[in-house]
């Protein structure tokens, strides 16, 4: 229930005394404007943070004044600058007019703490909610050499949870009705790994296309060698070489996606997360050889999951996804994703959950970053619409009315809606 805003501002304490528990360090402001239009010209967000998240095409939220507190917990890792201060950074808004909850984040990719401030923070002000979120304890192309890494950033995203319900609570001086932990890709794990792990934490997730980690497989390192494989082999004009990729989870009708996957996406993301599960497969080398031609030596094409279990196991052991989600969850991904393809993720991650804590819905046309929608308006399709559609059902079950049956959504004639059912 939304509190009358003066009930709101006679509960909130001073901005001085605005505290997050175990914060190091924080800075607190008082804003007009919470949302990306007030903090970009505040300095309050970074926008190259959430550069190609989102469609051009995205409506605006409108202004929402509150408190801001930019801050950071103990850490000794060094791979976010921002600020000129070191990992573990975290953004807390606390919008005036507050509908009593808690949206929680992680980035995506390797990104920073303001990756969703386009796609995900502006809307859920709008709506009321408080909203927080963390960089994971780490960032960057070379976030492995902080040891264990992705263990971290489940970690952090528990550690700012904690400290957000409670900095909620001061604030407003109770606690919050309703945690709803949230994100894409990497943030879309964290969401399912919470969920499986700490759901006394979360009333509920909305998944976005989260990155499905599992130690038997499938996971990033067995379908991302294949097509660093067969891409260049496809390119040259081999007739099997198709075929391999589609066979690898990269479906047909996807191919004009292919190239610009190849050079920004596939061969980064498999070296970078090999050497955080696996470093010793190439040696000396850190990282393995950008764009290595398959056939020489430790190169990340020719690399195999199967072959480097006993090695890579037990660590991906370590953070791997069950399905055995406590709190109600809905994911939401897209068909014409080729970074996580939703053969080798989703379609498989939702055959792992129990059907009544799980909705599932395929986003045909749907691709991995919005950005990309701008470039194929007519062959692709924005996934923020699914989104908010996923979390404003999520809403409605917490409240008791079960969301749509999960299914595959066709595209809508107008495609910033999003038709659950």
């Amino acid at each position: 229930m939304l509190l009358p805003l003066v009930l709101v501002l006679a509960l909130a304490p001073p901005v001085g005394t605005m505290t997050v528990p175990g914060a190091e360090h924080q800075q607190v402001a008082r804003l007009a404007d919470l949302t990306t239009t007030g903090t970009t010209a505040t300095g309050h967000t970074d926008p190259a943070d959430w550069a190609g998240l989102t469609s051009a095409q995205l409506p605006v939220s409108p202004a929402v004044s509150g408190i801001q507190v930019d801050g950071y917990f103990p850490d000794t890792s060094r791979t976010n600058t921002n600020h000129g201060w070191h990992d573990s950074q975290f953004v807390l808004r606390l919008p005036d007019r507050w509908n009593g909850g808690l949206v929680v984040t992680g980035s995506p990719g390797v990104r920073e703490q303001y990756a969703n401030d386009r796609a995900i923070s502006d809307w859920v002000l709008s709506r009321g909610y408080a909203f927080a979120a963390t960089d994971k304890g780490n960032t960057g192309a070379q976030f492995y050499r902080d040891g264990r890494a992705v263990q971290e950033w489940n970690q952090r995203f528990t550690q700012l949870t904690i400290a957000a319900k409670s900095a909620v609570r001061r604030h407003y001086g109770r606690r919050p009705d309703r945690t709803i932990a949230t994100g894409i890709s990497n943030g879309g794990y964290l969401v399912r790994w919470q969920l499986e792990n700490r759901p006394d934490l979360y009333d509920g997730g909305v998944d976005w296309e989260g990155t499905l980690w599992a130690v038997d497989g499938p996971n990033p390192l067995t379908f991302l060698p294949p097509a660093l494989r067969a891409y260049p082999a496809y390119l040259a004009g081999d007739p099997a070489a198709h075929g391999q990729m589609v066979a690898a989870g990269f479906p047909a009708g996807t191919e004009f996606l292919w190239d610009y996957h190849f050079r920004y996406y596939w061969d980064l993301t498999q070296r970078i997360y090999r050497e955080e599960f696996d470093p010793s497969f190439d040696g000396a080398l850190e990282a393995g050889t950008p764009f290595c031609a398959s056939g020489t030596d430790n190169c990340d094409a020719d690399y195999s999951y199967a072959a480097r279990r006993r090695v890579a196991g037990p660590l991906v052991s370590r953070i791997d996804l069950t399905g055995e989600v406590k709190r109600p969850l809905i994911t939401v991904h897209g068909t014409h994703d080729v970074l996580l393809p939703i053969s080798q993720d989703s379609d498989v991650y939702a055959a792992m959950t129990p059907d009544r804590m799980h909705r599932y819905y395929r986003v045909e046309q749907g691709t991995h970053v919005d950005g990309l929608v701008d470039a194929y308006p007519d062959r692709l399709r924005p996934l923020a619409p699914c989104h908010r559609s996923a979390f404003a059902a999520l809403e409605r079950w917490l409240d008791g009315v079960a969301p749509p049956a999960s299914a595959t959504l066709g595209r809508p004639a107008d495609v910033q809606t999003c038709p659950l059912g």
